[in-house]
């Protein structure tokens, strides 16, 4: 009866170590964990894993969420600096919501505190008014969010990716002024479009005014009006050659203003000879500027290569670098290239854009 008992045990641990390999389709290790203990386990490296990634640690390497808020995507320049985060944020397998404040600095603040809500690892922003977003940055920071500025400033962003707004607003001066000394013996009558609604680009509109006045002393600034997207350049064209149908240079802060200007010019109806000396000036090297300058049936001479899809990217990277390796002590501040870009450098093939 004893042996019977003992056989029966044995066949009965036969069968449950049958079944258990059955299961799992590998052979059970001789002091194998617990279903307690292995739960247990996994719970607590699930923890681990949160806490680090909270902390920008070791899980900095899996997928993030970025959240981007850009000043205004009717301005083709946006769009590309969009593409280029939407790229880089695609190669590295994360999440990229981008917002459009649409020049509405309420909004703007809005959008930025709602990206912290939703959990966001990083912000990338295109600031309307930088002292209005000190304060959201900061609470960022404080969460261990980093933060890359592009194009304007904010003070307390972990990096900022910029130009010296003056610097580019006297090369697109400098630009017209070569047109206005070159074709039409250093005479003009200028309306310059500027962005004055976005209070650090005013500097780049003062840089275009006095670097024309200082080049051709003998132009004329009819006007300065802002309307950097091409429906508000439009309407600042047409109503500025109204009543002054004497203007003969237009230079714009940047392409998208150049695209409205253009646009409005050739529905005017001015004379081949007219449309021949007629100079419209922009900046950035936006694709669809680029085209258009090529297309010598436009008005559109000139812009300043700034390639704002690789800034767009770069920023991306920054972010990724900060989550990776810690916030640098002290602002980063990376400048941008410039290339001047004639309409002639399109023509012949001299200048390639950017891939």
């Amino acid at each position: 009866m004893k042996k019977s008992k003992i056989l029966a045990t044995v066949v009965a641990l036969m069968l449950v170590a049958a079944l258990f390999v059955g299961c799992s389709g590998t052979p059970a290790a001789s002091e194998s964990p617990s279903t307690e203990a292995s739960t247990e386990a996994s719970e607590s490296a699930s923890a681990a894993a949160s806490e680090s990634a909270s902390d920008g640690g070791a899980a900095s390497t899996g997928a993030k969420k970025i959240g981007a808020s850009l000043q205004n995507m009717s301005n083709p320049y946006f769009i590309e600096v969009a593409n280029g985060i939407e790229a880089k944020c695609k190669e590295l397998g994360w999440e990229v919501t981008v917002v459009d404040a649409n020049y509405d600095v309420a909004k703007q603040v809005s959008d930025v505190e709602n990206f912290l809500a939703q959990g966001m690892d990083g912000l990338f922003i295109c600031p309307i008014d930088a002292n209005a977003l000190t304060s959201v940055v900061d609470k960022a920071k404080a969460e261990g969010i980093p933060v890359v500025a592009q194009a304007q400033l904010v003070p307390n962003a972990d990096a900022q990716l910029t130009i010296d707004e003056y610097t580019y607003g006297a090369a697109i001066g400098e630009q017209a002024a070569a047109w206005i000394n070159e074709k039409l013996d250093g005479k003009a009558n200028v309306l310059i479009i500027s962005q004055d609604n976005v209070e650090d680009v005013v500097r780049r509109g003062d840089g275009i005014e006095e670097t024309i006045q200082k080049l051709c002393p003998e132009a004329t600034i009819v006007a300065r009006q802002a309307g950097d997207s091409p429906d508000a350049a439009m309407t600042v064209t047409e109503n500025t050659l109204q009543a002054h149908p004497e203007v003969n240079v237009i230079a714009c802060v940047n392409d998208s203003s150049a695209l409205g200007a253009n646009e409005a010019i050739k529905g005017m109806n001015f004379s081949q000879d007219v449309l021949d000396n007629f100079y419209v000036g922009g900046a950035d090297a936006t694709e669809e500027a680029v085209a258009k300058i090529k297309d010598t049936s436009n008005v559109i001479r000139s812009t300043i290569d700034i390639t704002p899809a690789k800034y767009g990217s770069m920023g991306v990277e920054k972010l990724k670098e900060y989550m990776e390796n810690g916030v640098p002590s002290e602002q980063e501040v990376i400048y941008y290239e410039t290339t001047p870009v004639w309409q002639g450098d399109l023509v012949d093939g001299a200048f390639k854009p950017a891939a």
